[in-house]
């Protein structure tokens, strides 16, 4: 019987997803993305998970696709790599990016092509200071995919979007804090620990809240001001509805520590 391509570990209030295709540097193949896709499926439906880290077993976060997987020498033709992305990697991303949960991402080593984009796509993004970030798609002829084109120059402008993206230099993990690529670099060994407390905590924190949060940071990309006002005020009205608002300023009031449910009603 074969490993399972993704570990999954619950914890108080929150779900660990492991990468664990270890001897391939956790690279993707269908299997494996799809199990990824079920896994934050199956986080975003359990009501008892507020919270979701994703990391990767052994010495890689993720190598990307694995090629090996899709080697046009063993096909009978060129794969369609439009179908591979339209059936895996874009659910993939949509799903992470649409779950209303924050997503920490531990990168533990080297996250190079969809690796390093499925990276970006969560939303707070640790790494250990040995880790780097490879947009190897020029290298093999390809275009950077799982949001790549999108995320990069939204985070690091388009100058260094391109510049990576053409030369496929890698980007160490203090560099990639420093341009606002990850928001923070960590020494390898604390790397787990500080990632563990970030989602500790945000099991306790006021989940619907930090779901609308995440939902206006996103939409701001796309909306103009009027329309991101208007957005604002739609998810105050709600949030200003749920029991975490109530407690919140109750504990505040009443100088304690509140306790928040992570629910709408």
């Amino acid at each position: 019987m074969t490993e399972e391509s993704i570990k999954v570990e619950r914890g108080a209030g929150f779900h660990v997803l492991i990468l664990n295709r270890p001897g391939k540097l956790n690279s993707f193949n269908a299997e494996m993305n799809r199990a990824l896709f079920a896994a934050f499926e199956a986080a975003a439906a359990d009501d008892d998970c507020r919270a979701v880290l994703l990391t990767g077993a052994g010495r890689a976060f993720c190598a990307g696709q694995d090629l090996g997987d899709r080697n046009p020498a063993e096909m009978d033709g060129p794969p369609d790599l439009g179908e591979t992305l339209e059936t895996l990697y874009n659910p993939l991303i949509r799903a992470i990016r649409a779950i209303e949960k924050p997503v920490v991402c531990a990168v533990n080593g080297v996250a190079a092509g969809a690796g390093a984009n499925i990276a970006l796509a969560c939303d707070i993004v640790l790494a250990s200071k040995s880790a780097k970030f490879i947009q190897a798609f020029c290298k093999v002829g390809l275009v950077p995919d799982s949001g790549g084109t999108w995320s990069l120059p939204r985070l690091i402008g388009e100058a260094r979007a391109k510049a990576l993206a053409m030369t496929g230099i890698p980007v160490g993990a203090e560099q990639a804090e420093n341009w606002g690529m990850i928001w923070k670099a960590v020494d390898d060994d604390a790397l787990m620990d500080e990632a563990h407390g970030l989602v500790k905590g945000f099991a306790t924190a006021p989940t619907v809240g930090l779901g609308f949060t995440k939902r206006a940071i996103q939409a701001a990309a796309v909306n103009s001001l009027d329309q991101q006002l208007d957005l604002e005020r739609d998810l105050q009205r709600e949030a200003g509805r749920t029991p975490d608002y109530a407690e919140g300023v109750s504990a505040f009031l009443n100088k304690r520590s509140p306790n928040f449910s992570g629910r709408k009603a």
